[in-house]
């Protein structure tokens, strides 16, 4: 299947306009990768994945319709300067003078967990880490600066948005959410922490490897560099295009220096202001009884995770991010049974949907589908997550948000007429945020279901 020709050439015009700071090498492979799109447009539906647009290039000009701020229909009980007053972003990186030379590799010791995920995260690390000699080269400086700019357009563009319409519409989903289930997930914590953002557990799940253990002491010279522009690369499509091309994220996730899922979630947690405790690998045998394992194959049946606890603000609660590596079908959960009896295990919570590939629209997924109506009290979603007509309106209540039109051409098919003619009759407030494959917040669709 091939993108439709307006949204391929949209994508081109994004590599066109786009004046990135980021290092020439970079660029080079970003409007590559976007001319690739272009032009070649080859896709299938397990290569598109969730949605993370932290765009730390300059949009676009807006078009009127995106100038336009909407305005909610109700009133609002709080305003975005009050919203950020309680969850400010993280302040800036005070860069230090670049080293002069690089700190020899032999001389660093192991650093925490905590301090290496600030490190990839471009953030302050504490004084006495055996990283801060790095955070002195104009390498980690520079990814710095590029890191603290997307953060900051996310801020400005979604994450007040997400706040206020969170304040609005579900402000329980600001409590404490006994478990957090985000399916077709990958890496994508950071939209998770946005719309739950003190959550006690979160379980996430996707075809990802989990890898192991980032060691930054391993880079500490001349190679230092390429292993953040790598990083940085890795994210190049979320930057971009706002989700995973799942085949780049492949090979990209296969790097020697940073391997896997963690370097990923490494940066969108202590982005998202949190202090990671501990990392600990997990297997989930056939029964979903968790074990401590070491990062490698696991034995034929088990499912390979990651458990990542981390705190919030000082003296806040802990909180739990599980992520595992697993096939959803129904093919897969039937040869691989722990990870979804692991969940059946969990209170009933709440769920988030988004840039899932329409794959629950499919035969071969219900059971992932059956499993999320059944142990959701409230579930949000785009329109890629679980069908209109697979909702029972004598046990969910719906309201809608943004605007439907149809999938981008790669998921015509999936086209939901009853969705159109909701919207049609609802009028749904707008929204304030994009999210999904139509990623501009004046094209996004947002369904919140509340169960009775």
């Amino acid at each position: 299947m091939r993108f439709a020709q307006d949204d391929t050439l949209l994508f081109y015009e994004m590599a066109l306009r786009s004046r990135c700071p980021i290092p020439v090498k970079i660029s080079v492979q970003f409007t590559i990768t976007a001319l690739a799109l272009a032009f070649a447009g080859v896709a299938s539906a397990q290569e598109i994945r969730r949605a993370l647009p932290v765009h730390p290039f300059p949009p676009p000009a807006p078009t009127p319709t995106e100038i336009r701020r909407a305005i909610p229909v109700h009133p609002v009980p709080q305003t975005p300067q009050q919203l950020e007053t309680q969850r400010s972003p993280l302040p800036p990186v005070q860069l230090a003078p670049p080293a002069s030379t690089p700190f020899p590799q032999s001389q660093l010791p192991t650093a925490s967990v905590n301090d290496t995920a600030r490190f990839l995260a471009g953030l302050p690390i504490s004084h006495d880490s055996s990283l801060v000699p790095l955070t002195r080269t104009q390498a980690w400086q520079q990814h710095a600066a590029v890191f603290n700019q997307a953060w900051d357009r996310m801020a400005t563009r979604q994450f007040v948005g997400i706040r206020t319409w969170e304040a609005n519409y579900l402000p329980e989903a600001n409590g404490a959410v006994p478990t957090v289930f985000y399916m077709f997930s990958g890496p994508d914590y950071l939209y998770a922490d946005q719309f739950f953002p003190n959550a006690s557990t979160y379980i996430l799940a996707g075809t990802e490897p989990v890898g192991p253990l980032p060691d930054i002491t391993r880079f500490a010279g001349p190679s230092l560099d390429s292993v953040l522009q790598n990083l940085q690369t890795a994210l190049n499509s979320v930057l971009s295009f706002s989700f995973f091309i799942t085949k780049d994220m492949k090979a990209d996730l296969q790097r020697d220096e940073l391997k896997g899922t963690l370097p990923i979630f490494y940066v969108f947690l202590a982005r998202a202001g949190k202090t990671i405790t501990d990392v600990s690998f997990l297997t989930l045998d056939k029964s979903g009884t968790p074990a401590i394992a070491s990062p490698g194959a696991p034995p034929n049946g088990s499912t390979p995770g990651v458990r990542i606890t981390f705190f919030g603000a000082p003296g806040s609660a802990p909180q739990t991010l599980y992520y595992f590596t697993t096939d959803l079908s129904n093919e897969g959960i039937r040869s691989h049974p722990g990870f979804m009896k692991f969940c059946s295990s969990q209170p009933t919570g709440m769920s988030l949907l988004k840039s899932a590939s329409y794959l629950m629209f499919q035969a071969g997924f219900e059971n992932v589908r059956n499993f999320l109506l059944s142990h959701s009290s409230a579930l949000i979603e785009d329109d890629s997550g679980i069908p209109l007509k697979d909702f029972d309106p004598s046990t969910w209540n719906l309201r809608l948000f943004g605007s439907y039109t149809t999938p981008i051409d790669l998921f015509k098919e999936h086209y939901q007429p009853d969705l159109a003619a909701l919207y049609n009759q609802s009028h749904p407030p707008a929204l304030e945020f994009g999210i999904g494959y139509r990623w501009s917040r004046s094209r996004s669709t947002l369904i919140l279901a509340q169960r009775k």
